[in-house]
């Protein structure tokens, strides 16, 4: 039973780490090659995320340059740039594209942090989800007489535990993600 308290760990642990590479891809004021994880480019047949046609890289504080690989796929990384949710223009020139990004209004600093707390959200029910599914295995294997029913109480407190960390740390991310949007 304990090999299943420790999978539990491992995909809690999981969760927090999908929370944090959401917040990553979140627009701040600041230029993050980050934010660009989540768009993908129709290339060579098939969707294709950024990162893997070109070199993204932070000249500016608030300026993204991307170098495609292949010069062809430029255009198709613009378009691609231009229907996400980014809400910024690319500009093309010789050297790449570039993305310089806005500074962002007080409104929409308050929308983004509302974002944050419903991504925090989710990754937060994706643990519960995790305890749920050890505590109904847990007590499955009581019922089958494999472990006692002292034993189940207490892999539930250490299960429960387990939970209360892996929200805690993402909740933790929150705050950080909310203070780094409301930085003006």
């Amino acid at each position: 039973m304990k090999d299943f308290v420790n999978d539990a760990r491992d995909r809690m642990s999981h969760a927090v780490e999908a929370a944090h590479r959401d917040f990553q891809t979140m627009r701040t004021g600041r230029a993050s090659p980050a934010m660009l994880d989540r768009i993908e480019v129709e290339a060579y047949g098939a969707p294709v995320p950024i990162n893997q046609l070109a070199n993204i890289s932070v000249p500016e504080p608030r300026q993204l340059l991307i170098q495609p690989f292949d010069k062809s796929l430029t255009q198709s990384i613009e378009r691609a740039i231009q229907k996400s949710d980014l809400g910024i223009n690319p500009i093309t020139d010789g050297h790449g594209i570039r993305l310089t990004i806005p500074q962002m209004t007080e409104e929409r600093r308050k929308e983004m942090v509302k974002q944050v707390h419903a991504r925090a959200e989710d990754g937060c029910v994706a643990v519960r989800n995790v305890r749920r599914d050890a505590i109904d295995h847990l007590k499955k294997s009581e019922k089958a007489k494999e472990i006692s029913e002292d034993e189940l109480k207490r892999l539930e407190v250490e299960v429960q535990k387990l939970t209360d960390k892996f929200v805690e740390e993402i909740h933790v991310l929150q705050k950080k993600k909310d203070a780094e949007l409301m930085e003006v």
